[in-house]
């Protein structure tokens, strides 16, 4: 009788386990962002609707974001689609929940030319660069944050490259 009391105990103990693993990797530290109006897109405020988005404090990389441009892309947005700095724009996946942001569509959509890709700002915070990515036609939009190059560098215990500057002291 113990055997299966212990057998049953291991299960138990596993499933709450692995329950509580699920839920701390995909939600526990997510946080919704609301109330967002514009985006700041390489200095131009844009206005926006229809926003949707999440973050968390454990991570930079954990933003995700979807949008709709409260009116046509102006000339400013445009150009900063054009910057090369813009070719390394790679959507990170979301979480499974988070049902606007569908990395793998963002990014054939980018790859096909029905959408263009932004650097929103740069070193924000260090080591990290925001990406929006938005398709002319709908207005849609996307945003998230990806490692850039300083940041790459320091993870690997590397110095940070030119032009970088020093990374913030913790």
């Amino acid at each position: 009788m113990s055997g299966r009391l212990l057998t049953l105990g291991l299960l138990v103990f596993a499933a709450v386990f692995g329950a509580a693993l699920w839920w701390f990797q995909t939600r526990a530290y997510y946080a919704p962002i609301e109330g967002v109006e514009e985006i700041l897109v390489a200095g131009v405020a844009l206005p926006v609707e229809e926003w949707e988005g999440i973050d968390a404090d454990t991570s930079p990389l954990k933003l995700r974001a979807c949008f709709r441009l409260a009116l046509d892309p102006p000339p400013a947005l445009l150009a900063a689609a054009e910057d090369p700095t813009a070719r390394e724009a790679t959507p990170l996946v979301a979480p499974d929940w988070f049902d606007c942001f569908d990395a793998p569509a963002v990014t054939q959509a980018l790859a096909e030319g029905r959408a263009l890709a932004a650097l929103a700002e740069r070193n924000a915070p260090w080591g990290f660069d925001r990406f929006v990515a938005f398709e002319p036609a709908t207005r849609r939009g996307w945003m998230w944050r990806q490692l850039n190059e300083c940041g790459q560098a320091t993870f690997d215990g590397d110095p940070a490259p030119e032009g970088c500057g020093a990374p913030p002291e913790d």
